[in-house]
């Protein structure tokens, strides 16, 4: 997948097949519509395309909102996309004037002149332009004038459920781990380089990689601990995930720890990829070191029987 990060970056193409928005986690909604755009790209010998916005434009238009949680990064986001079989991600670079580029503008601007656009595809009420003025209608009258078709995706349910970004945000913000996976069509993830800690898990005899994710914006699950998978150079590991804060050494700083079974290696500097399956249960203080030690054996005993059916593959 080639990744442009500005429209002057683009080389039009000659039959692009095209979608657009901010497709924050990527779930089973936006893949039913990349998998449309996959569809026609290949009847119609066209290349797929995907604009995203970064950062998100919340951010940008409301910057006091300090509330505001992102499934992905980015670069999880591009990863994404990828694994997806998408041909070429668009990131425009959002800001406070490009809020101001009309609907019209944009589709003369971006999808034709710049993408070069014959089939758009997108979903359900989708919105564009200066105050969200562009609409599916507003397509389906101008598409023609500039040479384009376009196609609306109907709302997207799974089992009679909306699929949208802040059910999954709330289902990961309560624990509820198999409805946020059910909504993504695949475990929710976190990315994050390994960081030097304070080696109190090699004294609990659970050895943790400290995991440091760059991202303010970045949704961590609720306090606790989790059955997780995690992926390190293409290779998957069982594991287990803390979030928090350490209240039995009382630690002050959030941290995201994980104990990776049958795994030596140093990975300091290093990338990592947690793959979160099941909430086992919530943060607690105990009262010494021998306490949490103990709960950890038992964590772990319910983690290697809650992933012995996990296939790596699916996930890799």
């Amino acid at each position: 997948m080639k990744i442009y990060h500005s429209p002057e970056d683009f080389a039009r193409l000659s039959h692009a097949v095209v979608t657009s928005g901010t497709f924050d986690g990527v779930h089973v909604g936006h893949q039913k519509i990349l998998h449309r755009l996959k569809e026609i790209a290949l009847q119609d010998l066209g290349e797929t395309v995907v604009i995203t916005f970064w950062p998100h434009p919340q951010m940008v238009l409301h910057p006091e909102n300090t509330s505001l949680k992102l499934l992905n990064t980015f670069e999880e986001k591009a990863e994404l996309l990828k694994s997806e079989g998408i041909q070429h991600l668009l990131r425009i670079p959002f800001t406070k004037e490009f809020s101001h580029l009309s609907s019209l503008d944009f589709i003369q601007k971006i999808l034709v002149q710049t993408i070069g656009t014959k089939k758009l595809v997108i979903g359900y009420d989708h919105r564009f332009g200066h105050n969200r003025e562009g609409s599916f209608e507003q397509l389906k009258i101008n598409g023609p004038a500039y040479g384009f078709d376009v196609e609306e995706i109907s709302r997207q349910d799974v089992d009679h459920i909306s699929v949208s970004s802040s059910k999954i945000r709330q289902s990961l913000s309560n624990a509820d781990i198999e409805t946020a996976n059910q909504l993504l069509g695949k475990p929710y993830s976190l990315t994050g380089q390994v960081a030097t800690g304070d080696k109190l898990g090699r004294v609990l005899g659970f050895p943790t990689a400290n995991i440091e994710i760059d991202s303010r914006y970045k949704l961590i699950p609720v306090d606790g601990i989790y059955a997780v998978t995690i992926k390190h150079e293409h290779q998957l590991y069982k594991g287990m995930l803390y979030l928090g804060p350490r209240p039995t050494v009382d630690g002050t700083k959030h941290v995201i720890e994980v104990n990776l079974f049958d795994f030596d290696k140093e990975i300091y500097g290093e990338n990592v990829t947690v793959y979160i399956h099941f909430f086992l249960r919530a943060d607690q203080k105990f009262n010494d070191l021998e306490a949490l030690k103990q709960q950890l054996h038992t964590d772990k005993k319910d983690t290697v029987r809650i992933l012995e059916n996990i296939t790596f593959a699916h996930y890799d």
